[in-house]
């Protein structure tokens, strides 16, 4: 690991010597007595922690009144964590205004599509297009940058904190003027350029002024579709602008100090377009807290390789987890025995160089009180501090994995823009999910055996054997061109219904299905065929013999063969999944929904071809991390039964040696050095 990526103190490289795998989480001091603070320190030590993020929601206890600044209780923690040697990842304090900034300027506050304004007492109550908020929020992240650039704590900043993750779309009369500046940009400063990319011939919408463009707030029927992807798009780059904005005064103030904010890659993180935030940060990190599903070790795989997706390969930090349950969900169950053990170490398998949770210590008031933490309620004496303790004691011994690349050889592509638009209303069928669909993709996957990068379109996919494109709906020219291209060089690319249907604008590619996809996959299709709930056909081939629900459609054949057709319905006889050869690869299509265990199977049979599975049976996580000398083999086993495997080398957390098998135990953990 570099000094790029986050700037170690040199008293805790001496603490752990070396650069240690960073572990910690959020730490709110200003909410505790300050005797509180040297049990929490003492705490921190005892359980390996060397890395906090201070002041998230500080900005109200920095600066209680408009001409009044409070430092000196941050002076002494951040002085106190410093004499224990436990860096800080410091926040700019800026997500949540102080009540005296929005009473004395309401129009700080953000407004719904509904037009109701949001009131202050929540978190992050302000508007991404106030110019109150941007100079306020600016003059503090000014103060905390000259009055902490240089303190020997500091190993991070940490700009404001989950950005897009609450007040990602507002409708204000701010966000009116902004959105219009905006679309002039876009297009020009023409609004015939406009009118023709949002066809707004289209029920008497055609604008003749600028300010005739307002945000898309609620209307009687479907808005346009082009004016609300544009308002996405805008509303994700008012938020980088933020982000940049406050990036730009630590660059000029703090230039050695690395930058990073926290993503969130899974539900809200809908909400923007964070492919292209990537470039204005030194970290990737990212927030990721699971739902409580029978399978929510594949959901936090997918989260953790998008966030490695996103880094390029590089590391990345985990931001904020959850040690047990969280507080906001209609129920909130506690993780099992053994499961944050291995929740944390899929996160460090797939290239998290750190683990970081919300919180330190547990709430005892506020909104947030219910939300487990390192340091329970229930206090040190606790089943939960002693795995967290443990930990820590691993992590360290993890060290040497530091840097290390994820091996992967599959990409799965996910695209924000996709997102937006293919849930839309006014579709053939509007109970399309599209996180749903890549994440039902991604565990056939995960249940195969390979190490999936989950990426942008837009990405580099040399290297590539396999591509995986699910309901890829709204794609450029440009990526579908790039995505032919991998299977020319020799990728096997496989295509789901719903893709490329339309351009960046939204408007549907004519001359039939699948759009920008037809020439690659060797097929042609007429006319759209989703089923009503109740509706199934069946279909035999690849998948073996399985009945589909929700989507077929009636393929033709250019010049693809046919891996699957259907039994019956309309279609019977027609293909139903598709392969064509395309210079040294292949490309696959597949026009219908399948279930579970046929999707399994066709992906099992592509992964034969390619001699790329290592079946796990759903219970046995195997992940490879490389560096230039040594393979390290992350091995978790999420079932009640020991494992064994084929294999050598040592376990980096217990010192064991095998030789020709590993075996896992039950709900186990290894990491495993072997000779790269």
């Amino acid at each position: 690991m570099t000094a790029e990526w986050i700037r170690w103190p040199a008293n805790v490289v001496a603490r752990f010597g070396g650069e240690p795998v960073a572990f910690g989480g959020d730490y709110n001091p200003e909410q505790w007595d300050e005797s509180v603070w040297h049990e929490d320190v003492r705490l921190m030590r005892e359980a390996g922690v060397n890395l906090v993020t201070v002041g998230v929601f500080a900005w109200s206890t920095l600066q209680p009144a408009p001409d009044r600044w409070n430092f000196g209780w941050l002076d002494r923690v951040l002085d106190l964590l410093h004499a224990n040697d436990i860096a800080v990842d410091l926040a700019t304090a800026t997500a949540s205004p102080p009540p005296w900034l929005t009473t004395q300027f309401p129009e700080v506050l953000p407004v719904d599509r509904y037009g109701r304004m949001m009131s202050q007492g929540g978190r992050q109550a302000w508007s991404p297009s106030s110019q109150v908020y941007r100079e306020h929020s600016l003059a503090l992240v000014e103060k905390m940058a000259e009055r902490y650039g240089e303190h020997p704590a500091l190993a991070l900043w940490h700009v404001s904190n989950e950005l897009g993750g609450h007040n990602s779309r507002c409708y204000d009369d701010a966000s009116a003027v902004a959105f219009q500046s905006w679309l002039k940009e876009r297009y020009r400063d023409s609004l015939h350029e406009l009118n023709a990319a949002w066809t707004t011939a289209a029920w008497s919408q055609a604008y003749s002024a600028w300010e005739q463009i307002q945000p898309p707030r609620v209307t009687f029927t479907d808005s346009n579709p082009t004016h609300v992807l544009d308002f996405d798009r805008f509303s994700s780059d008012r938020l980088r602008e933020q982000l940049r904005a406050e990036t730009a005064v630590l660059r000029r103030v703090t230039p050695a100090v690395p930058i990073t904010t926290n993503l969130v890659l899974f539900d809200a993180g809908k909400n923007m377009d964070y492919s292209s935030w990537t470039d204005d940060l030194d970290l990737i990190a990212s927030d990721h807290y699971l739902r409580s599903t029978p399978d929510a070790h594949v959901e936090l795989s997918f989260s953790a390789d998008r966030a490695r997706g996103l880094s390029q390969g590089k590391p990345w930090l985990l931001m904020e987890t959850a040690t047990s349950a969280t507080s906001w969900r209609p129920v909130n169950p506690a993780k099992r025995l053994g499961q944050l053990r291995r929740d944390v170490f899929s996160y460090v398998a797939r290239g998290s160089d750190g683990i970081c949770f919300f919180q330190w210590r547990a709430a005892n008031a506020g909104a947030e009180r219910f939300h487990s933490a390192m340091l329970p309620h229930a206090g040190a004496d606790s089943r939960k501090f002693r795995e967290v303790t443990a930990l820590g004691v691993e992590l360290a011994s993890c060290a040497e994995v530091l840097g290390t690349r994820v091996v992967a050889d599959c990409a799965l592509l996910f695209s924000e823009e996709s997102w937006w638009a293919a849930e839309r209303e006014s579709h053939p069928h509007n109970g399309l999910s599209y996180m749903e669909s890549a994440l039902n993709w991604y565990r056939s996957l995960w249940e195969a055996g390979i190490t999936v990068d989950v990426m942008p379109p837009s990405a580099d996919l040399s290297g590539y054997r396999l591509i995986v494109v699910p309901m890829l709906y709204l794609v450029s020219d440009h990526d579908a061109a790039a995505i032919a291209a991998a299977a020319d060089a020799g990728a096997t690319v496989i295509v789901t219904y719903f893709s490329g249907i339309v351009d960046p604008l939204d408007r549907v590619r004519l001359g039939g299905y699948p759009g920008a996809f037809r020439e690659l996959l060797g097929v042609r299709v007429e006319e759209f065929a989703p089923m009503m709930e109740a509706d199934s056909v069946e279909i035999d081939g690849v998948t073996g013999p399985t009945r589909v629900s929700t989507w077929h459609e009636e393929i033709d054949l250019t010049d693809a063969v046919a891996e699957a057709r259907y039994l019956s319905g309309d279609f019977a006889g027609a293909p139903a999944i598709t392969r064509a050869t395309r210079g040294a690869g292949e490309a696959w299509y597949v026009g219908v929904e399948l279930a579970a265990g046929a999707r399994a199977r066709l992906v099992e049979a592509i992964a034969k071809r390619l001699a790329a599975a290592t079946p796990s049976d759903g219970r046995l996580e195997v992940v490879t991390r490389r560096s230039a000398d040594h393979d390290y083999v992350f091995l978790i086993n999420h079932g009640d039964t020991e494992t064994t495997v084929p294999g050598a080398g040592a376990d980096l957390l217990d010192g064991s040696v095998h030789e020709g098998e590993i075996t896992v135990p039950a709900g186990g953990v290894r990491v495993v050095r072997r000779a790269g």
